[in-house]
């Protein structure tokens, strides 16, 4: 059985291959990543940062490219991506499938060589409602890091414990399913903005006749208030100091 890791550099993920790389896991031949070429510069930054640790340590990576960038509005005939619809609802995702999982499996497939494959995916405790059963026989789907019951609060501290620096999430720029302080961080990584700003302008009319768009406010995402609600004069309720017994 070849076992692989789905590396999407994000906490979690890293989390489990770091783990892995310091021996609180058996080895795995691969940790994988299926390279969407529209992650944040901050993300691209941490990963050539901490490829070469996890080599190093005998985690071997692999990027995987598609020869076509990924375009979120050709996928198949269709906006790839999911989107917030001017009169309600959203449309439907595709990205997920045609820019990570399709990849993935091309890969394995041309590499298993007829073995079967056990794909650990970096699902903690707090997400298990993600959990699922592959939908293909070859491939069996694994969470180590929901066996040793550990949630995303706890990776961050465990990569803190062992000296390793926290990623940031791990997503595309324009993802619609960013939070504010998200899209925060986004706005304040100027090549990424710039990037998110392109598709959601891009894809205002690709459903006509509703309008489409990035931000769940169902705004342009050059004109949401991305402000705290300290910085639009809301009192803060957390002015003393934290007595430590919230858990976060």
């Amino acid at each position: 059985m070849i076992k692989v890791i789905s590396l999407g550099w994000g906490v979690q993920s890293f989390t489990l291959a770091a783990m892995v790389a310091l021996g609180e896991f058996e080895w795995v031949d691969y940790a994988i990543h299926a390279d969407t070429t529209h992650e944040s510069l901050l993300t691209y930054q941490f990963a050539e940062r901490w490829a070469g640790w996890l080599e190093e340590h005998g985690v071997k990576v692999v990027t995987i490219t598609d020869k076509k960038r990924p375009d979120p509005l050709e996928t198949y005939g269709h906006v790839a991506i999911p989107t917030f619809i001017a009169q309600g609802g959203m449309s439907n995702r595709q990205c997920t499938d045609h820019w990570k999982k399709h990849p993935i499996r091309r890969w394995l497939q041309a590499n298993r060589n007829g073995e079967q494959v056990e794909q650990w995916l970096g699902i903690s405790l707090d997400e298990f409602q993600r959990m699922r059963q592959s939908d293909v026989k070859y491939i069996a789907n694994r969470y180590p890091l929901i066996e040793k019951r550990m949630t995303r609060a706890d990776c961050v501290k465990w990569l803190q414990e062992h000296d390793l620096e926290v990623p940031p999430k791990s997503a595309c720029t324009f993802c619609p399913f960013h939070s504010n302080a998200e899209w925060r961080r986004i706005k304040a990584t100027p090549q990424d903005w710039a990037e998110a700003v392109e598709v959601d302008r891009a894809v205002r009319k690709e459903y006509p006749p509703h309008d489409l768009f990035l931000h769940s406010s169902r705004k342009p995402l050059e004109e949401v208030d991305l402000r705290t609600p300290e910085e639009k004069g809301q009192l803060s309720l957390w002015d003393n100091e934290c007595s430590g017994i919230c858990g976060v």
